[in-house]
């Protein structure tokens, strides 16, 4: 799947909005109190997703950034590869990769990261 066909150009949490420009940059506004809106250096962006205090950027590349609260572990995607799709939940991050694979981080307190047995999932235009 090419990651550039899919763009979720707006995300909102409690308390910012994300938006993503046509040029691939980001913005956002509201709260910046847990850094979640310290987002004016990414680039090549093509999707983003906001969560209660942290906020992601899909990459061109397939790569994915955030910022803000990592209280959870919700940012830790460092080492996130060959994604298409990104969801950011309250403390915890979804990725969903080109072979269908979901990969997560962050809180499970309630089972919210046991995806990985999700296989052959599809990302809807």
């Amino acid at each position: 799947m090419d990651p550039t066909l899919y763009k979720a150009t707006l995300a909102a949490g409690p308390r910012h909005s994300v938006g993503l420009q046509s040029d691939g940059t980001v913005i956002a506004v509201g709260d910046p109190k847990h850094g979640q809106c310290k987002v004016e250096d990414w680039r090549n962006i093509v999707a983003v997703a906001a969560g209660s205090y942290h906020t992601l950027g899909l990459k061109s590349d397939g790569t994915v950034v955030a910022t803000g609260s990592n209280q959870h572990g919700q940012g830790e995607i460092s080492n996130w590869r060959e994604v298409v799709a990104i969801v950011a939940g309250c403390a915890h991050t979804l990725g969903l990769k080109s072979d269908g694979k979901v990969i997560a981080s962050g809180d499970n307190h309630y089972g919210q990261l046991e995806v990985s047995g999700w296989r052959s999932l599809q990302r809807s235009v």
